[in-house]
């Protein structure tokens, strides 16, 4: 399956500036929409790359998005509902639905869906995993019988511009203890590398279709390990809090009224289940997977949460 034009949904964020670097080098074009371009144009320079303006994300305007695309890749996704109108159910479940219909309509032969793990519509512990996995269903078996689809379902996602463990390293850095809902819930980090390499390996692979790839690292953690982990790297000690139960119900209550929602109650209920793989779909595909301290360290100790184009290209 010859792919040489790709549209990616969520291109500008953490996973999908990777998956655009890493498809360039593989002669992919790849295009880009955006509701504000001139925001990453330090992405312009990888060859084939096109960034286009896009406010909304409609049939019509995704049908223009995806004409002479051979594939369609979608990796937007919200972990709060923090805009009007940017709902769960919008992000997660209707947008697909544009998607999977735009694309028919478009010709487009291929699509890869973001989705997590967990994910389930009808037993996922939070809102957010359960329009996740309803999303994913309807990715499936609405767009199943005209394209091929392929699903991924990565834990906790690591990487040098990541928000999971440089979210840490900031709050590490604030004076006092640091108090810690759910810290015993198990993530399998995975390295931001060996998903757009999933990704890159299944888009050309016909036998990929179909089919659900959970995405996990080689180690397991704690909560409380990882931040742990995040306070060492940085050389520093710190006193982690483990709250319980009420109180980190009170925590996500509270934290969830303020700007930007850093934690909310959705937040807590998806941390009622580890997020820990059941399959190992990076050797499925043939990817061995990345430990955290063959990148966590480098990143956290000497490069802060960005990393310029050029450097960024180096690593992958």
């Amino acid at each position: 399956m010859k792919i040489g034009k790709v549209c990616i949904l969520g291109g500008t964020g953490f996973v999908g500036r990777h998956l655009c670097a890493r498809l360039s080098e593989r002669g992919i074009a790849c295009i880009l929409p955006s509701r504000h371009p001139q925001h990453h144009r330090h992405l312009a320079p990888l060859p084939g790359l096109s960034l286009v303006e896009a406010e909304d994300l409609d049939v019509d305007r995704l049908n223009a998005l995806f004409q002479g695309c051979d594939a369609a890749i979608n990796l937007i996704g919200i972990l709060n509902e923090r805009k009007p109108g940017r709902t769960f159910r919008h992000v997660h479940v209707e947008l697909v639905d544009h998607i999977v219909d735009a694309a028919r309509a478009a010709g487009v032969r291929r699509l890869l869906h973001m989705s997590a793990l967990n994910a389930d519509e009808g037993k996922g512990t939070s809102l957010y995993l359960r329009t996740k996995g309803e999303g994913e269903n309807r990715a499936h078996t609405l767009g199943g019988a005209t394209m091929g689809v392929t699903s991924f379902r990565p834990s906790v996602i690591f990487g040098p511009d990541d928000s999971f463990f440089n979210r840490f390293a900031g709050l590490v850095r604030i004076p006092g203890p640091f108090p810690l809902a759910c810290p015993d819930t198990r993530f399998a980090p995975v390295y931001v590398g060996d998903v757009t390499e999933a990704f890159a390996r299944a888009l050309e692979d016909r036998s990929t279709c179909g089919e659900h790839y959970e995405l996990c690292g080689p180690r397991v953690f704690s909560l409380r390990e990882l931040v742990e982990y995040t306070a060492r790297a940085l050389g520093r000690r710190k006193t982690v809090v483990a709250l319980p139960d009420l109180a980190a119900r009170l925590q996500a209550r509270l934290l969830e009224r303020l700007p930007g929602k850093p934690f909310s109650y959705d937040n807590y209920l998806s941390l009622q289940t580890d997020s820990l793989c059941t399959q190992d779909g990076l050797a499925a595909l043939g990817i061995e997977p990345t430990d955290v301290d063959a990148v966590v360290p480098g990143f956290l100790s000497s490069s802060g949460p960005h990393l310029r184009l050029d450097r960024l290209r180096r690593r992958l």
